[in-house]
Formats: C-alpha cells, sequence, structure tokens
C-alpha cells in the first residue's frame, strides 16, 4: 500500500474512533434545543400507521422513537437549528437512522428506519407536543 493509501486509512480510523468516542452519549442536538419536554403524540403516516404518546423528559428520546429506554450508542450524521439526522446502535435490540425536521417548538417530522427485535422497519410520523406528562 502507498503512502497514500495509508495516509486515507489513517485518516478513515482516526474518524470512526472519534465518531465512536463522541458517540457514547448523543450530544444536545441543535435541532433539539427548540422543542419542549412533555407528552408527546407520534401520528404514522400511511396505511395502518398507528398513533402512540410518549412522555419526553430527554428531548433525544425523540431521535430513536422505535427504541425508547435508555439512549443507544450513536453518531450524529448532520444537525442545523431545523432538522438533525442520526445513526444509533442498541446493541442487541437493533439500530436505526432517524431523520428528524423541526416546524416549530411543538411539531416535528421524523423518518426513521432500522431494525428492532429482529425486524426491520419504516415508518414517517409526525410529532407533536400535547401538554405535560401526566
Amino acid at each position: 500500500m502507498g503512502k497514500a493509501g495509508l495516509r486515507a486509512l489513517g485518516v478513515a480510523a482516526a474518524l470512526m474512533m472519534t465518531g465512536w468516542a463522541g458517540a457514547v452519549t448523543m450530544p444536545q442536538l441543535l435541532a433539539l434545543r427548540a422543542l419542549e419536554t412533555g407528552e408527546w403524540e407520534l401520528r404514522g403516516r400511511g396505511e395502518g400507521a398507528e398513533t402512540r404518546k410518549l412522555c419526553v423528559a430527554d428531548l433525544r428520546q425523540l431521535m430513536q422513537p422505535q427504541h425508547p429506554g435508555p439512549l443507544c450508542v450513536s453518531f450524529v450524521v448532520s444537525d442545523s437549528a431545523h432538522a438533525a439526522s442520526v445513526t444509533y446502535d442498541c446493541a442487541g435490540a437493533g439500530n436505526g437512522r432517524t431523520d428528524l425536521r423541526v416546524e416549530t417548538s411543538r411539531l416535528v417530522q421524523i423518518r426513521t428506519q432500522g431494525v428492532a427485535d429482529g425486524a426491520p422497519f419504516a415508518f414517517a410520523m409526525e410529532g407533536r407536543r400535547i401538554g405535560a406528562c401526566h
């Protein structure tokens, strides 16, 4: 392998290490800063879509809607004031990618796909804050 190949390999390894080192906990995303915690209703789109309610104490929960509970190991793909994309791995429980677009402090559009409990999933949903958690 030539010098250019070794350099590229070194850069790739550094990027992977940096990504994983910062991935142990999902950082506070810029896109989530404008949102409010509380009870959120996630309404699926399409035929057979379901609606569910979620008490959101940590807004990062919206980035892994198919894997509720503790935050998984994640990697931020992109983050701006109005949109964020994250990939995450929940070990044996599965993994996913979520793209979130902020419309207002109480309304978001979410697209997520991955594997949960050994089965693939892909959803588009609207998230709307509906009040305080009960």
